[in-house]
């Protein structure tokens, strides 16, 4: 069963969807339309997303209106952590050629992105956000020093983990995890998340690195 399964089945986190063509005004349920200017795809209307937002902020009115876009800032570990403290959110998935420009101007607080790619709708995007901060939620996981010890939670990667049998094909755990000395433990732990941060992602050790100096 998922961490987000269960976090929702034990109320830690509540989870709805809306259809904002329950909010188009035409008899065929219309939401997108052909963009001014020409161009291939369709654009989602601003009216039925406006009504549909303006419905919900009834019941939410503090809720942000996050805009799940390309063009929005990368979400990161630190970035889910800050929304994970806000108590409710709002999440617009796009569609086709993405929504109407006065929606972003008038209607959204904040674009987010999930990388640097293109998807064929937000539909997958929401659900990265949703699993990134319904997994920072208190309740969420069995063990809360978890997600202190995951990848980018401070900045860096996490480091190797090994589990039984001690030895496979040749291949040994290293002798510091098997010492039974936390100190030991904890200091390999942070050398190695170091390495493996400098190894495979050195724009995260640069700026972790920068980080330091400017606290010293």
């Amino acid at each position: 069963q998922s961490i987000v399964k269960r976090a929702l089945e034990a109320g830690v986190a509540d989870v709805r969807l809306h259809n904002f063509r329950r909010f188009a005004q035409d008899r065929h349920h219309t939401v997108d339309d052909a963009p001014f200017g020409g161009g291939p795809g369709m654009v989602l209307m601003a009216d039925p997303i406006f009504r549909c937002v303006e419905h919900l902020r009834q019941e939410v009115p503090e809720a942000p209106l996050i805009y799940l876009s390309p063009k929005g800032e990368v979400l990161t570990q630190r970035l889910a952590g800050e929304l994970a403290l806000m108590p409710s959110l709002m999440l617009l998935c796009g569609r086709y050629e993405g929504v109407d420009q006065r929606v972003v101007d008038h209607l959204v607080e904040r674009e987010i992105s999930v990388g640097d790619y293109v998807l064929s709708g937000g539909e997958p995007a929401a659900m990265i956000l949703l699993d990134a901060l319904i997994r920072l939620l208190p309740g969420a996981l069995g063990d809360e020093a978890s997600t202190q010890e995951e990848s980018f939670s401070e900045g860096v990667l996490e480091y190797p983990q090994y589990t039984r049998p001690a030895e496979y094909r040749g291949w040994r755990v290293p002798e510091v995890l098997l010492s039974g000395n936390h100190e030991l433990i904890r200091r390999w732990r942070r050398e190695s998340a170091r390495r493996e941060t400098q190894s495979k992602r050195p724009d995260l050790f640069g700026a972790q690195v920068r980080m330091e100096a400017s606290h010293e």
